[in-house]
């Protein structure tokens, strides 16, 4: 991609030249930079940006930065870093999915198997023994601890899901040995979720924490899951952090349903059924 750059530069306007030059000179960074900075750097206008994008055969620019991350990168980076005052409603599309996805490829670059591994065992053991499984969050995270004890009810494993901090102290505090807690948590400081936390893991709770490397949180469990997400506005990181955590539990959820083996496929079937029955009746 950057020998064609390269091999373009003299068709094309001295403008967009300049661009060509940016982008050659330092392809990672323009693959990160917002339109923006891009044309302040090249000493051009926004539109020029987007010409030399399209002038390259490419759609726009964010189609142009997609494919140049994956080339410069393994994984594709955060490729926008915020929205532009000039954004249409179709370039705030590209860069939030954008930005979704590079969460997605981070965290499967970086993922831990073996702390998977582990929190797959201890949910997969304590479902057979028929001990206790609980999943709490705040705010999001609330939300995914929600989605978490649905999905994993639809596998026949009992779970319990809370949001509030009162219920999940008082929660806690009657969990013991051979129970399982998956607590879930971006920022990893919230203070319920750190206490609770805390208190299942001095009763003999098999503790899993799914929350940022680094965070009070992250030291509270006995199995961390890294969920590393920045934390900022610009980069819809609600949203994203969300989604990110509501990956991680489709993963431990499928990975679960396999240890359950085979004798989980009549009972999926038979309930997908009474579903359908239910629905078109």
């Amino acid at each position: 991609m950057l020998d064609r750059i390269k091999a373009s530069l003299p068709s094309l306007a001295p403008a967009e030249q300049r661009v060509g030059r940016l982008v050659l000179g330092d392809p990672r960074s323009f693959a990160n930079l917002p339109v923006s900075e891009l044309a302040e750097r090249a000493h051009v206008s926004k539109p020029t940006v987007v010409r030399f994008c399209r002038s390259m055969g490419y759609d726009g620019l964010s189609d142009f930065k997609l494919k140049l991350a994956g080339s410069v990168s393994e994984g594709v980076p955060f490729i926008h870093r915020s929205v532009d005052v000039d954004d249409k409603t179709s370039d705030v599309l590209v860069k939030v999915i954008d930005n979704t996805v590079a969460a997605f490829l981070k965290y499967r670059n970086d993922a831990s198997t073996f702390a998977i591994e582990k929190a797959v065992e201890a949910l997969a053991a304590t479902h057979k023994t028929g001990r206790r499984i609980e999943f709490y969050g705040a705010g999001n995270s609330g939300i995914v601890a929600q989605d978490a004890q649905h999905k994993f009810f639809r596998l026949g494993v009992n779970t319990i899901a809370y949001s509030d901090g009162h219920m999940q102290v008082m929660s806690a505090s009657m969990m013991g040995p051979g129970d399982c807690l998956v607590v879930i948590s971006n920022s990893g400081r919230t203070r319920d979720l750190m206490d609770a936390c805390d208190i299942a893991r001095k009763n003999g709770v098999t503790t899993i924490v799914m929350t940022a490397t680094g965070s009070p949180l992250a030291s509270a469990g006995q199995i961390h899951l890294a969920a590393d997400h920045p934390e900022g506005y610009d980069r819809y990181s609600p949203m994203v952090s969300r989604l990110l955590h509501l990956m991680i539990i489709d993963v431990l959820a499928t990975a679960v349903a396999l240890r359950i083996g085979p004798k989980l496929q009549p009972l999926l079937r038979e309930m997908k059924n009474n579903l359908r029955n239910k629905r078109y009746a």
